[in-house]
């Protein structure tokens, strides 16, 4: 297997593993889409920290294997490459990319699919699909866009160029810059974190925001306030208010 997953005390951790650059060939594509949708069922799965190892994160497609494909190859396959990656971003809960070395092309587009980006100091990260006369595919143009603005997407799109991560952290493309050897752990601590959180509240979350940034301000705030008083119905809700009420505020635990 190209992905593998590993779960303990709540994080699950899902490791690409396609050396020597982990590319995401076809295989690695349905892999990430199954495991993806495996977590989403798992109860025991609370938070998700996507890894690439410590000298790589994605480099990018496949290209020797893309190179033999034509244009009704890819009319068939395009759907279900970009359904892999949304499988990722819909996961519904908290997932970090821990992102070193190359994030390139469609490894780019994965880490796009996280909530949360943390990069070794020698991370690169890119989208060159222009250089081989193409375009990003697995959600590059929209979900960059979305993240660091339309001509700031546009102008690593158009040159297809990389940025070092003390770039890429002005730009928005990732959160946190740390030193290579402690991109896992310190990602790792952040999915643990919010493992311990009240599960419910952090899909609706994660579900209103993901939800608004695609559509009006109205429509959002429907979906916003259905959760809001939804999770009164919940148990952690009354685990939160009441620990508020007894012990003061940050000290309750969740289920």
């Amino acid at each position: 297997m190209t992905v593998h997953l590993e779960v303990a005390e709540g994080v699950g951790t899902l490791r690409l593993d396609r050396p020597p650059m982990n590319a995401l060939d076809v295989a690695t594509q349905d892999r990430l889409k199954e495991l993806a949708e495996e977590i989403t069922r798992r109860e025991d799965v609370r938070a998700v920290v996507i890894h690439g190892g410590e000298k790589v994160f994605a480099a990018g497609a496949d290209i020797k294997e893309m190179q033999v494909m034509d244009h009704a190859a890819m009319i068939a396959r395009s759907r279900a490459l970009q359904d892999s990656f949304t499988a990722v971003a819909r996961i519904p809960k908290p997932v970090v990319a821990a992102v070193t070395g190359y994030a390139l092309g469609g490894g780019c587009e994965l880490a796009l699919c996280a909530d949360f980006r943390v990069a070794g100091e020698n991370a690169r990260l890119g989208q060159p699909e222009i250089l081989l006369g193409l375009i990003p595919g697995a959600g590059g143009t929209q979900r960059l866009s979305r993240l660091i603005g339309p001509s700031k997407a546009k102008d690593l799109i158009f040159t297809g160029r990389q940025v070092k991560a003390d770039e890429a952290l002005a730009l928005g493309l990732v959160d946190r810059v740390v030193p290579a050897a402690e991109v896992y752990e310190q990602a790792h601590a952040w999915a643990a974190r919010l493992a311990k959180g009240p599960a419910i509240a952090l899909r609706a979350a994660k579900e209103a925001i993901d939800t608004g940034l695609e559509t009006d301000l109205e429509t959002g705030l429907a979906v916003e306030r259905n959760w809001f008083a939804g999770l009164f119905a919940t148990e952690d809700r009354e685990r939160g208010m009441r620990s508020f009420v007894e012990e003061g505020p940050g000290k309750a635990t969740f289920l």
